[in-house]
């Protein structure tokens, strides 16, 4: 039996800086873990329950160590968790009294879910340990089967894998090792909070479906199209057979693809051109607002009082229709800049560091 008497574990938030709505696509996103964190702390008590409060969303619950939770409800990935780890050799066998809290802002487009999510898998593993070596590639690789595969989600790896791993990587998730990290010092980053619930569900379904019909539109007409070499000649060459309501869709994932390619490039340079690095997320971020139409006018209004009081550049964090804006700005005008966003009707600004 495990003699574990007290776990503490952690896991950050993130910030998708390139290639938002990417992921699922296979194609390369680029994302880092900020130094905001869910925490989970446990200490085993004398029954054979898991006993779990989470005081930032006002809820609890129990169950027992041997349930198999054989009928999933939708979203509950402390269960699903529970069911993936036993596949890697993982057995709760002995009650605890865990408290899970953090200051990762709760559906604001930062991944308080995965955070949560990353940091139960990191605790079960820790305490009742499991058949394989552990690593941060396996944590995110459980945290991603649970969260997405149990659960037939519409998000790919992004969320899972930049928290478990940590700093900055740009990731691809048709390879089989498409995870890289970038050994870059990004500085300046800054999040404003729309106060404003995004809707995760809803569009990240709704994009993800209409993306894939028109690539697949495209491919059923060619046969040797390829969506990770194409570039805006493309979209000229195929929009006669995409219906208008798939044209967008089409054009955003090409033109989100190159602005990412560009940025990995820029971001691997031994000296960061921090106006280039600003000006690739405005025009994604164009990209997020004008054709996937992902923003609301309080989003619109933070972004441009970043810009405004000196950001290099800002975009829209998360799935959008609401959530939180990244910003990146020197460090002479950050408080400005904060200072900006909230004026600008936010419901809190502050600096972020990447965390590894």
């Amino acid at each position: 039996m495990n003699t574990v008497s007290e776990v503490r574990v952690e896991a950050p938030g993130r910030i998708c800086l390139f290639g938002d709505h990417q992921d699922y696509l296979g194609l390369l996103i680029i994302a880092c873990a900020i130094n905001r964190f869910v925490e989970i702390h446990g200490m085993a008590n004398d029954s054979e329950e898991i006993l779990i409060e989470m005081p930032d969303m006002k809820t609890s619950r129990s169950f027992h160590i041997n349930d198999p939770f054989d009928h999933l409800k939708n979203g509950d990935h402390i269960a699903s968790v529970v069911r993936v780890v036993r596949r890697y050799g993982c057995f709760l066998d002995k009650g605890y009294t865990i408290t899970i809290k953090g200051d990762v802002p709760i559906n604001a487009g930062l991944s308080s879910s995965s955070a949560v999510v990353v940091a139960w898998v990191s605790f079960l593993l820790k305490t009742f340990g499991c058949s394989s070596v552990i690593t941060d590639e396996l944590i995110a690789e459980i945290a991603y089967q649970s969260e997405v595969i149990e659960h037939n989600a519409p998000g790919g790896k992004m969320d899972q894998y930049s928290i478990a791993l940590g700093g900055i990587i740009f990731l691809q998730t048709n390879h089989k090792n498409g995870i890289t990290k970038i050994d870059s010092l990004l500085k300046g980053l800054i999040v404003g909070e729309s106060g404003i619930p995004k809707n995760t569900m809803g569009l990240l379904g709704d994009l993800k479906r209409k993306a894939l019909a028109s690539i697949k539109t495209v491919q059923e007409y060619d046969s040797n199209f390829n969506l990770h070499s194409a570039g805006l000649k493309d979209v000229d060459n195929y929009s006669n057979i995409l219906s208008e309501e798939l044209q967008p869709f089409f054009y955003a994932s090409i033109k989100n693809h190159m602005i990412t390619q560009e940025a990995l490039i820029t971001l691997n340079e031994e000296i960061l051109n921090y106006e280039r690095i600003g000006a690739l997320m405005n025009e994604h971020h164009s990209v997020l607002k004008n054709i996937l139409k992902l923003t609301t006018p309080k989003i619109d209004k933070m972004i441009a009082a970043a810009l405004s009081a000196g950001a290099y550049g800002a975009k829209i964090v998360g799935s959008g229709g609401g959530g939180s804006i990244c910003a990146i700005a020197p460090e002479e005008n950050k408080q400005r800049v904060i200072d900006s966003i909230l004026t600008a009707g936010a419901k809190d600004a502050y600096a972020v560091l990447v965390t590894s």
